[in-house]
């Protein structure tokens, strides 16, 4: 099946060199020249680096310098960025053909042997991020002409071009290379982008100014509207959200409370945007620590919560079931209705325990406590952790709550430091990348630490599978198994909700929180009223 697409939207403008005039605004119409864009967030930046970065502002910011070759469209399917073209010419060879004429900010030419740098260098420094995940059966990557890169595949992989050219943010040879190993550069001064904005003023933990670049082929004329963007750093979403209605900001980056959206809508100057979703909340029980070894155990947990209350009371009906299996609804085809969600029975779950021999005491407790892990930067978090700890009582369970600042979260989830986690994917569109990410033995976000050769098998089989009905068939058994022997435990998918000042518009969805209105697109072709 050919992967041709095309951009519909724009035209690539003739690129002519980075120019330090700004347009003037058409009377009457929308600011292009001088105005600000500021935005809220409540993670600091933690690297410049697009290939190490461990926070959302770090991608936020990032994606605008160093363009990804693909983006997402709403049905989580793959859509050109840099890349007007991509696909296979043979089972272990694939291709992209990127945008003609494309330059970075200090006047430098980028061409494919920025992209085939990229890819290559990720693959032999393999730097702990995203990226490095998705290269596995990546072998090389070369610029046979100044805009088609080839790649060499070491075994055939129906994802690897989409899941690639997605992750993999083309960075500037002739800056990455002379500081030496991707994994190590910190990119800390001196940036060279190619994307609407450039990094110009940094204040670690309370803002980063960001200065347009032009001309940028993707935004209206090549030119993004605003002059400028300032990334102001908030301790948590309360806080942005005074912010906003304040003045003080123009738009919040991250997702909104489930309990504000409503009051937002409601609330003057304020426009609240809707943002597909394509990822799942979850919780994975650590079968390294007995005896969540057990499935017997992994099965009481499960039942041991009401998802129908906490999608209702946490998400005020802003989520959908997704049968407690990963192939979530948004995934379409994938999605199996069959499968149903874990039934909230606590009853079911004390003979569960008992059958796996643990044994209550007089006042209805087992002998078992369970330490959650859940980051504090999202309420939502929080409030789901006090539920599921509340019903896990009913069931004579123990939960022991430990909820932390974010990235002291990431640490103790990377160091496999729980329990229980408890937390949620942005992007998952990719169901064969999911399950190899999730639950392959060397999966990168392995949380469950699954090591089940029938899994292993099937994802396998699927990657090397051209034909999507045979694609979906083997990865719906691959997930009825992570469903009975409770591997993870999806709790709900959901669309996201983003607010912004009214006087702002011509914002550019795209799906995920990771994406959403914050993209290089939408930023580059936002406009303020004057």
């Amino acid at each position: 099946m050919s992967l041709r697409r095309w951009l519909s939207l724009i035209s690539l403008v003739s690129l002519i060199g980075v120019t330090a005039c700004a347009p003037s605004a058409p009377e009457g119409g929308p600011e292009t020249g001088d105005a600000t864009l500021r935005i809220a967030t409540t993670t600091d930046l933690v690297s410049f680096n697009p290939y190490v970065g461990n926070t959302r502002t770090d991608g936020w910011v990032t994606n605008l310098m160093y363009p990804r070759l693909l983006t997402i469209a709403d049905d989580g399917s793959k859509a050109p960025l840099l890349a007007t073209d991509w696909g296979y010419t043979d089972p272990q060879k694939g291709f992209y053909e990127i945008h003609d004429g494309m330059e970075w900010s200090d006047g430098k030419p980028l061409t494919a042997e920025d992209v085939a740098y990229s890819l290559n260098a990720v693959k032999q420094d393999e730097p702990e991020g995203t990226l490095g995940g998705q290269m596995g059966n990546f072998a090389s990557a070369e610029a046979v002409s100044t805009t088609r890169v080839e790649v060499t595949l070491s075994a055939p992989d129906a994802t690897l071009m989409d899941e690639i050219g997605f992750w993999a943010n083309v960075v500037p040879q002739h800056v990455f290379e002379p500081a030496g190993g991707v994994a190590e550069f910190a990119n800390a001064s001196d940036w060279v982008s190619a994307g609407p904005y450039i990094l110009t003023e940094v204040q670690p933990g309370q803002s980063y100014t960001m200065e347009r670049v032009t001309p940028y082929p993707l935004a209206d004329d090549g030119i993004p509207n605003a002059e400028r963007i300032v990334w102001q750093v908030y301790p948590d979403v309360n806080t942005e959200i005074l912010a906003l209605k304040n003045g003080d900001v123009d738009l919040i980056a991250n997702a909104l409370p489930p309990s504000q959206v409503d009051t937002l809508r409601d609330a003057e100057g304020i426009t609240v945007q809707e943002v597909p979703g394509l990822g799942y909340a979850h919780m994975a029980y650590n079968m390294d620590r007995p005896p969540l070894d057990d499935v017997l155990v992994r099965q009481a947990l499960a039942h041991a919560v009401d998802y129908e209350a906490i999608r209702e009371v946490v998400l005020h009906g802003q989520a959908e079931s997704t049968g407690s299996s990963p192939l979530f609804p948004t995934l379409g085809d994938y999605y199996d209705p069959s499968v149903e969600e874990y039934q909230f029975d606590p009853q079911l779950s004390r003979r569960l325990l008992e059958q796996a021999g643990h044994s209550a005491d007089s006042d209805g407790n087992f002998p078992l406590s369970f330490r959650l892990l859940y980051s504090l930067t999202d309420p939502v978090w929080s409030e789901t952790a006090r539920i599921v700890k509340e019903e896990a009582a009913k069931a004579g369970i123990t939960i022991e709550l430990q909820g932390l600042e974010h990235t002291t979260f990431l640490a103790k989830r990377a160091e496999g430091d729980y329990d229980i986690y408890i937390g949620d994917w942005a992007v998952l569109a990719n169901p064969i990348t999911n399950f190899a990410y999730t639950y392959l033995p060397t999966g990168s976000i392995n949380l469950s630490h699954v090591d089940d050769p029938e899994i292993n098998q099937l994802v396998e089989t699927a990657r090397t599978t051209l034909d999507l009905e045979e694609r979906v068939e083997i990865m719906r058994r691959a997930a009825r198994i992570v469903h009975d022997n409770v591997y993870d435990n999806v709790m709900y998918s959901r669309n996201l909700f983003f607010a912004h000042r009214s006087e702002w518009s011509g914002f550019l969805v795209e799906p995920s929180e990771l994406l959403s209105i914050v993209n290089a697109n939408s930023l580059a072709n936002a406009t303020k009223q004057s």
